[in-house]
């Protein structure tokens, strides 16, 4: 994962996933204009073992994390951005710089699926538990990148247990992905959550905080 090299930043043209605009609008008399990116909704699973007592969160490399670092230690390499150039990076950081720990989550691009089957996919592709629709508790839903994209996301909670896992999960290789399945003992769940050693998305923070609100007053008394 952490593996990476012969990196170069270049503009993006085109993409399947990203597409930017401007808006122009008037508000209160003053004119004024907006520049953000159109991208897909997206889910997201809070997965916690019943069998360990622990959530079970991915970890991948992001390039986007990555090149947030890279800037702040060599803000040259964005000098040229309004330039069809190449810029290829000397001396990049490790790549470690750019992991996240993330819950398990997917982009919300297939029309023909609801969110929950959209989730149970994700489960099963990513962190190799299969749950049925009548697994996930619907959560809620909630604005994310709002200066920029403004997507929502979903995010659903599952309880899972050692017997529902069929697979390693880790992603779909051929289509890039590279994730590694990570278990957090609830006990240390917290913990982690403001350990800001560990990189990590806002979902894992709040999800954790939901779920010791909501599921752990209920669980049996050790």
């Amino acid at each position: 994962m952490e593996a990476i090299e012969e990196l170069a930043v270049q503009p993006c043209t085109s993409s399947l996933y990203l597409r930017p605009f401007r808006l122009s609008y008037r508000q209160k008399g003053t004119k004024k204009f907006w520049d953000f990116m159109r991208t897909h909704d997206s889910v997201s699973i809070l997965i916690f073992n019943t069998s360990r007592q622990c959530f079970v969160v991915v970890k991948q490399f992001r390039p986007a994390v990555y090149m947030s670092e890279v800037e702040r230690h060599h803000p040259q390499v964005f000098q040229n951005q309004d330039k069809e150039i190449f810029t290829s990076l000397e001396n990049p950081l490790p790549a470690v710089v750019g992991v996240t720990y993330e819950l398990c989550a997917g982009i919300v691009d297939k029309p023909g699926l609801s969110l929950e089957e959209i989730a149970c996919e994700e489960v099963l592709e990513e962190c190799g538990y299969r749950v049925s629709i009548a697994d996930l508790r619907r959560i809620t839903s909630y604005r994310s990148g709002v200066g920029l994209t403004g997507f929502r996301q979903t995010l659903f909670y599952a309880e899972v247990n050692d017997q529902m896992r069929t697979s390693g999960g880790g992603g779909q290789p051929e289509e890039g992905e590279l994730i590694e399945v990570v278990e957090i003992p609830l006990e240390e769940s917290m913990k982690f959550a403001y350990d800001e050693t560990f990189p990590k998305t806002m979902g894992v923070i709040f999800s954790f905080m939901w779920f010791h609100n909501n599921i752990a007053p209920k669980l049996p008394k050790k």
